[in-house]
């Protein structure tokens, strides 16, 4: 990605814009020039800013984010995961959940913008997801050698995919926090 000349704020307008646009229209009808009449800007700016439509995309998501779970330290294991589903509020995770749903369909023709997620938002999320287990490890709260902390964030993906499914309702705070406690905490043996 080239070296921004946006203001932080223009940014982040640009990048609420790319989301909207994309909740509206999915990614395979999102186009750049949607995107620079949307958000007032050139085409051109927008590739030598950010390359593609799939970097465009990811950017936007890993900066929508509230949450930076590497930076969550609150000392211990549960409450890391609480104070992680705490920072965004229902409403919120039932438009991201939403839109990585579409997203997660798209991955499947799209290998540019699979390459661009994996590389720009899920990589930094799994290596602070990492982070705060490997906290909890060091702390003495769960096993290194537990097989289940492998498969955390397949656990925390998969609820967000299967509870929709299962239940006919919108992800939420209060179904994460008992799923936290009732499988993720369990799993990995949490003192």
């Amino acid at each position: 990605m080239a070296r921004s000349r946006l203001t932080p704020e223009r940014e982040a307008e640009l990048y609420e814009a790319v989301l909207d646009l994309l909740r509206e229209v999915g990614y395979d009808a999102l186009t750049m020039d949607a995107i620079a009449a949307r958000t007032r800007s050139s085409k051109a700016t927008l590739y030598r800013q950010w390359g593609s439509k799939p970097e465009l995309v990811a950017v936007s998501l890993r900066h929508s984010k509230p949450v930076d779970v590497s930076q969550i330290d609150t000392g211990s294991l549960r409450g890391d995961f609480l104070e992680m589903v705490s920072q965004t509020d229902d409403c919120q995770m039932e438009r991201d959940t939403a839109l990585m749903r579409g997203l997660a369909r798209a991955v499947h023709e799209n290998d540019d913008l699979l390459q661009a997620l994996r590389e720009l938002f899920i990589e930094p999320e799994m290596t602070g997801l990492d982070a705060m287990l490997q906290r909890a490890i060091d702390r003495g709260e769960i096993s290194a050698d537990n097989p289940a902390v492998k498969f955390v964030s397949h656990m925390l993906v998969g609820a967000f995919v299967a509870h929709p499914l299962i239940k006919d309702q919108p992800m939420s705070q209060g179904f994460l926090r008992d799923y936290i406690d009732a499988v993720v905490l369990p799993a990995l043996g949490a003192r």
